[in-house]
């Protein structure tokens, strides 16, 4: 046996160096990255290995997923479980704010500064009328309307002197329409207020698909932007609130809007004023509108026969209105609308026969007629209903001077009434009630039955099978 043999650690023998052992001598995070190469090559060929190697259990797997498949498995997660997932890491942050479509803004520095954009750049609905308004934060003065709720520094001026003073001004409000339209061109929504001509034509232009706007402290001039919204579909101008803000919309402006915004399905009109000249002009224009509510108006008398026009619409609500039409003219120039489905009436003040004589007799198309808590319908107010022959459904709910007699005397004259619903009616007495008004009762799909809390015809009529049509009143025993 050779010398070389009997040594084996003879430097003879010996492998010469790589160049891989020189680089990794004095590197040990790379010996480390080498390892867990070696480690995950040894784990892909045996399974059963993997959980032996502790390593792999900080790893994010979900690196391995695209943005677009994790942001299908985020969106398909409950919407209580977002604000949990946004503080997993900035990545899921981020997609996180791409899944929000809808938000209130609070802070106006945080439009205008962009981050709005880019924390949620796929943004649909864009509520800006607590941002338009700045108030102290600490202030112990809360100021709560039924449109907006803001803080206060002081409680010795009026609504409007306070809103006026905590209201952003008209060109600080433009700048965050362009930084909003600029950012979000698919926007969909939006609510603001005190915004003019020029920043809403900037939206205009921007947002294509803009189809829903509510416009607050709105004027004529205003409404000369909106005119150039084509795609507008839905739109609520709040022109004058009480003890909150004065601002006019008259019939130049319905005109204008009209013109302007042809594709228009619903439009709700607060505190306006205007007359038959601005009601016929949307009629004529807007030929795809189905809904109108109008609140609290100021119009003229007269415009009540101006509803004839709209020959599409098919809803028509009439909320707080301290009257509806003083002066609606003669019968023949009233016309009506002849696909007119539903009638809404809501804490209205039905004082004037001739008025509400006038409305019945435009609305005689209705299958469904709802009043809630109208105050001065009386028995005398309620006959003017039954020129509406075609009535499916009727809510009755807070009518204290209505009663039975009168109940029955419209009721009656409606062969087709499908669905009755009386609710906290003081005067309509279950004592009064007639066999002709019973047999009624009989031959109704649905019946609600509480015109009072010491109504006990509902319960008595429980397995009578009273109040399903084609059912049987008495049973044989």
């Amino acid at each position: 046996m050779s010398v070389l043999e009997e040594n084996p650690d003879s430097p003879l023998k010996k492998r010469p160096p790589r160049w891989s052992d020189i680089w990794l001598k004095k590197t040990k995070p790379l010996k480390h990255v080498v390892f867990a190469m070696q480690l995950q090559s040894l784990a892909s060929k045996d399974p059963k290995s993997q959980t032996l190697i502790p390593h792999f259990a900080n790893i994010d797997r979900t690196l391995l997923l695209s943005d677009e498949l994790l942001l299908k498995i985020l969106s398909k997660l409950p919407l209580s479980q977002r604000n949990p997932n946004s503080l997993v890491c900035k990545r899921w942050l981020y997609l996180q704010g791409r899944l929000v479509r809808s938000l209130k803004i609070l802070d106006w520095n945080f439009l205008v500064s962009g981050r709005l954009i880019t924390r949620f750049p796929n943004l649909a609905h864009v509520d800006l009328l607590n941002g338009c308004l700045f108030s102290p934060r600490n202030s112990g003065i809360l100021l709560t309307h039924r449109m907006v709720s803001m803080q206060m520094r002081y409680g010795n001026c009026s609504n409007w002197e306070l809103l006026e003073e905590n209201l952003l001004p008209v060109e600080v409000v433009d700048g965050g329409l362009q930084a909003l339209a600029n950012g979000c061109p698919n926007l969909r929504r939006l609510v603001v207020i005190n915004a003019s001509e020029l920043g809403l034509l900037t939206l205009a232009e921007e947002c294509l698909t803009l189809q829903e706007l509510e416009l607050h402290k709105c004027n004529d001039n205003v409404l000369r932007g909106i005119a150039a919204c084509e795609n507008l579909q839905i739109l609520k101008l709040i022109g004058n609130v009480d003890g909150l803000y004065c601002s006019l919309v008259s019939d130049v402006g319905l005109t204008i809007l009209a013109q302007g915004c042809k594709r228009l399905v619903r439009l709700e009109l607060s505190g306006c004023e205007g007359s038959f000249d601005g009601i016929k002009a949307i009629g004529q224009c807007c030929l795809m509108l189905e809904e109108l509510t109008i609140c609290d108006h100021r119009m003229e008398d007269g415009w009540l026969a101006a509803l004839s026009y709209c020959e599409n619409l098919k809803t028509l609500r009439l909320l707080s209105c301290k009257r509806i039409d003083l002066d609606p003219g003669p019968d023949e120039y009233l016309g009506f609308c002849p696909s007119l489905e539903r009638l809404h009436l809501q804490k209205c003040q039905l004082r004037s026969k001739k008025s509400v004589r006038a409305l019945f007799r435009v609305c005689e198309a209705v299958r469904e007629v709802v009043v809630l808590d109208c105050w001065g319908l009386d028995n005398d107010m309620f006959t003017f209903a039954s020129v509406c022959r075609r009535v499916k459904f009727l809510s009755l709910e807070g009518c204290s001077l209505l009663t039975t007699e009168g109940l029955e005397a419209t009721v009656l004259s409606w062969l087709d009434l499908e669905t009755l619903v009386v609710v906290s009616c003081k005067n309509i007495k279950e004592s009064d009630i007639s066999p002709a008004l019973a047999t009624l009762f009989c031959n109704l799909k649905e019946l609600r039955w509480r015109p009072d809390a010491k109504s006990l015809l509902s319960s008595s009529l429980m397995g009578t099978g009273m109040g399903k049509k084609g059912g049987k009143f008495f049973k044989r025993t």
